[in-house]
């Protein structure tokens, strides 16, 4: 025989005049998890990523309970990533290639830099920097076309985003992904010809 679920039991409790606090307490913890559950199930589904605002509404919740889900989400091993655009669940590579670009430029330099990057052909997963005293900081960005690339551009311009590379003096490096090591390769001739290669980048893994 199943257990009863907690809401039913408050239902009962309500209309007999009782309200006990543990079924109250039991009730609001599983509709957050249900909640959760849905979240997931909807990053799932979509291959692009969703707004926290666009959640907010969906679930009627406001942006900071969306954030302390995703939290919890994380905490119990589901790979949900926060972009500049939204929420997306991340799902292994299929037959890409990956590897790392170190590079080094001004900040007036950026879109020559990602527009350079995606025009050949290579998905910009994040941005990383190694900063001396908070030691490794990772931003998402998931950029695969030019689209993409003016998207993140004018989100930085209207919410006066900081570049990550501005405590690094503009070193940083970025994750990149393509279909192939020759695509890999014209991304890396890019940079070189812009003058934002610098040294360390490591070898090329599948």
């Amino acid at each position: 025989m199943h257990a009863r679920r907690p809401e039913a039991a408050v239902r009962e409790e309500e209309a007999s005049g009782k309200r006990d606090p543990s079924l109250i307490t039991a009730a609001r913890g599983w509709r957050h998890m249900s909640r959760r559950d849905d979240i997931l199930e909807l990053l799932q589904q979509e291959h692009q990523p969703v707004p926290g605002y666009v959640l907010a509404e969906r679930f009627a919740v406001s942006r900071q309970v969306v954030v302390h889900d995703i939290a919890l989400l994380r905490a119990s091993g589901a790979a949900v990533e926060a972009t500049p655009r939204g929420y997306i669940l991340l799902r292994p590579p299929q037959g890409l290639y990956t590897t790392v670009y170190a590079v080094r430029h001004r900040p007036a330099d950026t879109a020559a830099e990602l527009y350079g990057l995606v025009d050949a052909g290579v998905s910009v997963v994040d941005v990383l920097v190694e900063h001396p005293i908070y030691g490794e900081m990772r931003g998402a960005l998931n950029l695969h076309s030019r689209a993409d690339v003016q998207d993140f551009l004018d989100r930085m311009t209207l919410q006066h985003g900081q570049l990550l590379s501005l405590l690094t003096d503009g070193v940083h490096w970025h994750t990149v992904r393509a279909r192939d090591e020759a695509t890999l390769e014209r991304g890396r001739a890019a940079l070189r010809a812009l003058g934002f290669l610098a040294d360390g980048s490591p070898s090329t893994s599948k």
